[in-house]
């Protein structure tokens, strides 16, 4: 995958998942019927979904969408503002994040610490772990690859 098009899938992902975390923070539990049950989907066990703690995961996952994004050469008004060494640095960080989070997923497939008869079960072996490996291993080889000559900043008129 190149590095433009391998960091619009990150940082995309990343970035619908911040919003949908700032959806949460308003006090709304869509897919679940309430907290509870949003936080077992999800999280497989029960915290608080409150804006304490929602709104500052949102602002984690909209950071590194932002900087995987500048350092794939889709933000470079950005990456120009930035030390060079942040955005490529913030990827690593994100790829060890979804490949952690890909780790434990393959551990709840096995059924250690998962009800196969749950929902997040399933939601975990279909869709969030694939996506945190794939995504992972992509954050990886972008956190490894030089990041895009920036544009030059438009001539000031």
């Amino acid at each position: 995958m190149r590095t433009g098009a391998g960091a619009a899938a990150v940082g995309t992902v990343l970035a619908v998942d911040g919003l949908v975390h700032l959806y949460w923070a308003t006090g709304r539990t869509w897919p679940a019927s309430d907290t509870a049950r949003l936080s077992q989907l999800v999280l497989n066990l029960q915290v608080p979904f409150t804006p304490q703690v929602l709104v500052p995961l949102a602002g984690v996952l909209l950071s590194g969408a932002a900087l995987v994004l500048a350092h794939g050469g889709r933000l470079p008004a950005l990456a120009r503002r930035l030390p060079p060494v942040l955005p490529r640095l913030a990827t690593g960080v994100v790829a060890g994040g979804l490949l952690a989070r890909g780790a434990v997923g393959l551990v709840w497939a096995t059924g250690a610490g998962a009800d196969p008869g749950d929902t997040f079960y399933w939601l975990n072996l279909l869709l969030y772990t694939p996506l945190c490996l794939v995504l992972g291993r992509t954050a990886w080889r972008l956190s490894a690859a030089p990041a895009p000559a920036p544009a030059p900043a438009p001539a000031a008129q």
